[in-house]
């Protein structure tokens, strides 16, 4: 797939103005959906448009659900606010991009050092996750899903070698958020931006480094052509949560079957998206080495530490935020991803372990 298609439709488009209420004829309703991604955008805005088509399909056409992409009708970062709003019914986007309404909100996506994206969907279903995710989405009338998962991310694209920690210092970094809070902490300038803006700030210098996903939807954005230093592994996110966001209101408005419609095809999508993008991540990786000289390389020891130690640092700060819900939210994910964690040194890692001494990977 070619750059530029993402490039042209990511651009931001026309102000949108508030709608009427979602149109209901015979028990019929049509669902404006707004996304944070270019259409068809391999990863995300492939996820997006699933999550319209599903949720058409189980309802019968019950729910007819037209996909914008961001810049069509709302700026990629102003879905959750027409949402909120009611500018449209519902979207498609990340918890990393709303840390502005609270840092509690960055834990329900992904977190330095955090939930894998097997352990993220156990929280959410299993640990008490998705009641305070209600909870805290509720105060702005969105009711919340998750709805895929890119699993483990990237380091990131890096115009210069990484050493050391002391070569991260002052470096212009693009990365969202709770990764966003990390990285300050090492000193680097974290920079948020969209993933075509991305490219044109690392073509020009604006940039030193930045990381958006993974092989599969980093390379359908050209990365490789202007940093060729690709770093793993990805401890900023160990998983990236994709979420649906709706209107609290039409939500309500549902019967409860429709409801189950819209939480089932949410749920459906998270291993199917999850499967479709370390497969494609995999074969994609291995086509930027061969054809591209992309140079994969991993963190010296001593920047994992550090960034250990960041991290760290990052969930002090949540636990002591002045609001309580970001408290019982941290407290939630620490005590699910310590008892889960300690876990997996038997059961997951011990057989990618075992499996690396036996065969090599």
């Amino acid at each position: 797939m070619k750059r530029r298609t993402f490039l042209t439709t990511g651009a931001v488009g026309t102000a949108a103005t508030a709608l009427a209420s979602p149109a209901i004829a015979q028990d019929k309703r049509q669902w404006k959906m707004v996304t944070a991604w270019p259409k068809n955008l391999p990863g995300p805005g492939v996820a997006a448009q699933q999550l319209a088509d599903r949720i058409t399909t189980l309802s019968g056409g019950r729910i007819e659900v037209k996909l914008f992409p961001a810049g069509e009708l709302v700026p990629g970062r102003g879905v959750f606010d027409a949402v909120s709003e009611g500018t449209a019914e519902l979207y498609h986007a990340v918890p990393a991009y709303w840390g502005s309404k609270s840092k509690g909100i960055l834990l329900f996506g992904s977190q330095p050092f955090g939930l894998r994206a097997d352990e993220q969907v156990g929280w959410m279903m299993h640990g008490g996750g998705q009641e305070l995710y209600d909870e805290m989405y509720g105060r702005f009338g969105i009711k919340p899903f998750l709805c895929g998962n890119s699993g483990p991310q990237w380091g990131g694209w890096f115009r210069n070698e990484i050493n050391s920690a002391e070569d991260l210092k002052g470096l212009k970094f693009r990365t969202t958020g709770l990764a966003s809070e990390m990285a300050a902490k090492l000193g680097m300038a974290a920079e948020a931006m969209g993933g075509p803006a991305m490219f044109q700030a690392l073509q020009t210098g604006a940039l030193d480094a930045g990381e958006f996903i993974g092989p599969w939807t980093d390379s359908a954005l050209g990365y490789y052509q202007v940093a060729k230093n690709y770093y793993w592994p990805g401890v900023g996110e160990p998983s990236s949560a994709e979420e649906c966001g709706i209107n609290g209101d039409v939500y309500n408005e549902l019967p409860d079957d429709l409801k189950l419609v819209v939480k089932t095809a949410c749920d459906s999508l998270y291993n199917q998206v999850w499967g479709e993008y370390f497969t494609k991540h995999a074969q994609a990786l291995d086509a930027m080495v061969a054809e591209h000289g992309v140079q994969v390389k991993m963190f010296p020891e001593d920047v994992l530490v550090a960034m250990g130690k960041a991290a760290a640092e990052v969930i002090d700060d949540l636990r002591n935020d002045d609001d309580e819900l970001v408290k019982r939210i941290t407290e939630s994910f620490v005590t699910y991803r310590d008892s889960v964690g300690k876990y997996m040194v038997y059961a997951d890692n011990g057989q990618m372990n075992a499996r690396n001494l036996v065969m090599g990977y």
